[in-house]
């Protein structure tokens, strides 16, 4: 088969299809999601799959993402660290939020999750440390700031997932004038270069284009 857009996406369709299977309660949550307006860019089924494994063969129990959108990746989040963990994530639109909050509760997981509104770099300073994995799905301008402060909340041997470092090839140019390029190639660079991480990224293609994600140990 030819490697193209379409033929990426009926990949992941079947790799869901195979090893994620069908839940009324996600698909509800993007369902609301949809009827709300907001952006399609939330991980794919597969993606989802993938935190929810980290979380448990990293054993974590205390979580930190940041990007609620309609709380999709939040769900797949809070279900792994199990009824005695804890899933603080950020959000910096309120209307986001009360769409994630609703669909967070409707999954049953709710007594889990606790949402915080605002602007990543106005909220992270406002938390208590100790965070066992952390997810990075936001603005990709802010990339650093959130590294930083994800070490800084974490502790050695904290998981670090950072989202969409793929951007379509884009991480290639180093005269980019494109915010999110520019700011996916700082938090790599930083990945790299900061002796708090040790570091990977892989690309990825599928339903979500060509993209991909590193993943970092707090060291």
């Amino acid at each position: 088969m030819e490697s193209t857009p379409a033929a990426w996406s009926e990949a992941d369709s079947f790799l869901a299809e195979t090893l994620v299977g069908p839940d009324a309660e996600l698909e509800a949550a993007l369902t609301a999601q949809r009827a709300a307006s907001l952006p399609e860019i939330e991980v794919a089924p597969v993606a989802g799959k993938l935190l929810n494994l980290l979380v448990r063969i990293s054993g974590a129990r205390r979580v930190l993402e940041i990007g609620t959108l309609g709380g999709y990746s939040t769900i797949w989040l809070a279900r792994a660290v199990g009824s005695e963990g804890r899933v603080v994530t950020v959000e910096a639109e309120s209307e986001n939020a009360a769409v994630a909050r609703a669909s967070i509760d409707a999954a049953g997981v709710g007594d889990r999750v606790d949402i915080r509104v605002g602007r990543g770099a106005d909220v992270l300073p406002t938390l208590v440390g100790g965070f066992d994995l952390v997810f990075i799905d936001a603005d990709k301008e802010s990339n650093t700031i959130y590294l930083d402060w994800a070490a800084k909340l974490g502790h050695p041997g904290t998981v670090i997932v950072l989202d969409n470092i793929g951007r379509e090839g884009e991480i290639v140019r180093d005269d980019s004038d494109d915010p999110k390029v520019i700011g996916t190639r700082e938090g790599l660079r930083m990945l790299g270069e900061d002796a708090r991480f040790d570091a990977t990224a892989l690309q990825t293609v599928g339903a979500k284009g060509w993209d991909g994600f590193a993943i970092a140990v707090v060291v």
